[in-house]
């Protein structure tokens, strides 16, 4: 039914417009009744779905989002401007550190230096690929907003003009990504321009290629191929840096890595990424139409959980957000009976929780890897801060009920406990592996090419680091939530509380306090005391807020004993009277 007709329609009634439309006589249609005059609604016929253009319904849906800006030019010129000058200087700053990173390196010229230099790209190369794959099928890698599956993706229309946009983002982000970390890392490592060339585009040729097959598998659904492929390029960055620190320790002789076979296996490895692109990318393309809407959805409601987390700066919640997906993706698992009494039970929980996922046991043990590649490499001033930093990152899925008995105040308020003892006892298995890990470490802080430090002086060093990543993973843990009713500041983004700027620095704030004596080669003993001050910060000891409700409950105990004590009345005598 045409507009004017349903027009017409509307004044004159249904019945007669359709009896003129289907050539009926006019008798017919006098017969019928006619619509009231007052009527304002009618029923639509069945009418046969009309030809949707796909390309047209993307070109409407630019025009009404293009339509609706928020900003003048001028604004968009000046926030222009603002970047370009951000990324001039920024690329300034790089290319200095580059620069003078390839001078200071031009002592190394002994073949030991010279493979542990190309070595260390190359486990980059590997670990981007697993961060790739990791991103990929974490969120799709294409994806739809809710409303755009909710309206859109029911259309009778194809999906492959709608969708194919979608997949040049990750692509161009993984390229770029990956590249262009690896090339740095490569240009600080002193390596010429012609190996940083080779490693850029094998980082990031093979994480775009990635990408692509990660789309390809998403129609399917399949994982297993991801997760094997995530976890042998994660093995074979440990493995050769692994191979670096044996070769700086004279485990392994010199000559066992070849440095010429190497930069030929980069380069075929490039080439080898960039056929399995095309061939991803085409079956990528191919299976853009049988890619499930609930596949798509989940993708595009996790973006958005994570930009408003973004909004307000809280990682905690992001990894919240990440931890939930997974959970959910699990099922369900087996309840198991708790044991001990009091704090125990907090205790046992968590050993139970490890042995139900043993997973972050890997980035554990991982992370011993980073103090020794910091001493092979010969960081040794800055060994301690990026080795509890590591620890820091891997111990934060250790503190699991720390997070929860922090951010639940109300499951908190149900134990009979104070606060500094709940999150002592969620501490102390966090903590004894800590201890282990100190133990393991102590030969790296020692010295592993050579004593550099006594054993005694080396195992406090040890404990402080473990000490420092302990204490920033449970202050990144426990932060609060960001208030808003606090006075604002303003800003160029807008009013911003003042407490969400230093949400970025938490746990690292830690991390550099405890470790900074040691970088500053001022002695392991001040960095036990404070380690020891940020211990008693992080358990909650002086909390301001139990003492205030203390002090408010000690208040209203005292005015009801005064309430119900008896009252005692105090005879006056009378004036004049003896």
């Amino acid at each position: 039914m045409s507009k004017k007709a349903r027009k017409r329609g509307a004044e004159v009634g249904v019945g007669e417009v359709l009896a003129q439309e289907e050539g009926a006589p006019e008798s017919q249609s006098a017969a019928e009744p006619e619509a009231p005059a007052e009527a304002s609604y009618y029923f639509l016929p069945d009418a046969e779905p009309l030809d949707v253009d796909e390309r047209e319904l993307h070109d409407l849906m630019k025009w009404w989002r293009h339509g609706r800006a928020t900003r003048t030019i001028w604004q968009a010129l000046s926030d222009g401007y603002v970047t370009v000058f951000v990324v001039v200087m920024l690329a300034a700053m790089v290319t200095n550190v580059v620069i003078h990173a390839q001078g200071s390196m031009a002592g190394c010229d002994t073949t030991a230096c010279l493979t542990g230099r190309l070595l260390l790209p190359s486990a980059t190369v590997f670990a981007c690929y697993a961060l790739s794959l990791a991103v990929g099928r974490l969120f799709g890698p294409v994806l739809a907003s809710a409303a755009e599956g909710s309206w859109l993706m029911d259309a009778p229309i194809s999906r492959h003009y709608l969708l194919r946009g979608r997949l040049v983002w990750p692509l161009l982000g993984s390229f770029l990504i990956g590249g262009l970390v690896t090339a740095l890392v490569a240009a600080l490592s002193g390596l010429d321009w012609l190996d940083v060339g080779i490693l850029g585009a094998a980082a990031g040729v093979g994480a775009a290629a990635l990408m692509a097959y990660a789309a390809a598998e998403q129609s399917s659904e399949r994982t297993l191929s991801l997760k094997l492929l995530q976890n042998l390029s994660a093995l074979l960055a440990v493995a050769i840096l692994l191979v670096v620190v044996s070769i700086a320790t004279g485990w392994l002789p010199v000559g066992v890595v070849a440095l010429s076979p190497i930069s030929f296996a980069l380069g075929a490895l490039a080439v080898g990424m960039a056929v399995l692109f095309a061939v991803s990318l085409r079956l990528a393309l191919r299976r853009l139409d049988d890619i499930r809407r609930a596949r798509l959805l989940s993708g595009g409601s996790l973006v958005s959980g994570m930009q408003g987390a973004m909004f307000a700066l809280d990682f905690g919640l992001i990894r919240d957000i990440l931890v939930d997906r997974q959970a959910i993706e699990k099922g369900h698992v087996r309840p198991t009976r708790g044991r001990g009494v009091g704090l125990a039970a907090l205790v046992w929980r968590d050993v139970e929780r490890l042995v139900r996922n043993p997973k972050p046991f890997v980035g554990l043990v991982l992370s011993l890897v980073v103090p020794y590649a910091a001493d092979a490499l010969g960081i040794v001033q800055l060994k301690s801060f990026v080795s509890a930093l590591a620890l820091m990152a891997v111990m934060v899925p250790f503190l699991g009920s720390l997070r929860v008995l922090t951010r639940t105040g109300g499951l908190a308020r149900t134990m009979p406990f104070k606060t500094a003892s709940i999150r002592t006892a969620s501490m102390a298995v966090p903590g004894v592996l800590a201890l282990l890990w100190a133990l393991a470490a102590a030969p790296a802080f020692v010295g592993i090419a050579g004593p550099e430090e006594s054993w005694e002086l080396g195992m406090v060093s040890a404990f402080c680091t473990a000490a420092a990543g302990l204490f920033g993973g449970c202050r990144w843990v426990t932060a609060k939530k960001v208030d808003y009713a606090v006075p604002m500041m303003a800003t160029q983004a807008g009013a911003m509380p003042p407490t969400l700027i230093f949400n970025i620095f938490r746990g690292f704030d830690v991390v550099a306090v405890v470790t900074a004596p040691l970088i500053l080669q001022a002695g392991p003993v001040w960095s036990l005391g404070l380690a020891f001050g940020a211990f008693i910060v992080v358990r909650g000891t002086f909390n301001l807020d139990e003492l205030k409700a203390e002090s408010e409950a000690a208040q209203r105990e005292l005015q009801a004993a005064k309430a119900q004590a008896p009252v005692q009345k105090k005879k006056v005598p009378r004036p004049g009277a003896r």
